[in-house]
């Protein structure tokens, strides 16, 4: 538990020039404020996240709590980052809606990860989960691994000069919206009415990110 989120927590206080990540939930006030001081730290830094278009179970009693969550994360990341953050969900040739099961995050094409953990505190202090953590100083791997993506995301061949520079992500993404071969969508949660957010809150709490670090670190960063 612990190590998962202090190896996150470490390579966002290193990272420099572009933080990807790809998740089944990305929520979490915990790990929002993470990523939203690494925003406010460095101005040069992106964070792009690639995210479902629809909750896992998307209905009117589970789709709220989950929408709640992942705008609270949005809001304190287009807060800290402005057009530097930026969240999208993908879609098929058809324009139906690819679920990201994915667990992925890539920091300055130097240090990754890959497993089963999502960037939560249910992940993270509830249940198993099994997480590969790589630092490659040389960049090889991981820059492969988010080359690729990308590539098939933008629909982009895999030799376009365009993927391996990070520092012109968020260009190279906004400019891929919409094209064609492209499957990315640019994500924004919806703002919930203040009725919903009165019973999604406490529901999101309780059920679906719950608190399980011991009581003297919650209301904290720390695990």
């Amino acid at each position: 538990m612990s190590g998962r989120s202090r190896a996150y927590t470490r390579a966002c206080q290193r990272a420099r020039r572009l933080i990807y990540i790809e998740d089944q939930y990305f929520w979490s006030d915990v790990v929002a404020a993470t990523l939203a001081e690494a925003l406010r730290r460095e101005p040069e830094l992106q964070v792009i996240g690639v995210v479902p278009r629809y909750p896992e179970e998307d209905n009117r009693v589970c789709g709220p709590p989950m929408m709640y969550a992942q705008r609270l994360a949005w809001d304190a990341l287009h807060e800290a980052g402005g057009d530097r953050f930026a969240l999208f969900d993908l879609e098929n040739a058809e324009g139906t809606p690819i679920y990201v099961h994915a667990k992925v995050c890539v920091v300055d094409d130097e240090w990754m990860t890959i497993g089963s953990d999502n960037l939560n505190r249910r992940s993270w202090s509830h249940d198993s989960e099994v997480t590969c953590a790589v630092v490659d100083e040389d960049g090889e791997l991981p820059r492969s691994l988010r080359t690729s993506l990308w590539a098939e995301h933008l629909g982009l061949p895999d030799d376009d000069p365009r993927l391996a520079d990070p520092s012109t992500a968020m260009e190279l993404w906004t400019e891929r919206e919409g094209a064609p071969g492209s499957r990315i969508h640019r994500h924004v949660p919806p703002v919930l009415s203040r009725r919903t957010r009165a019973w999604a809150r406490p529901a999101y709490l309780a059920l679906y990110d719950p608190d399980g670090r011991p009581r003297r670190l919650r209301g904290t960063t720390d695990f």
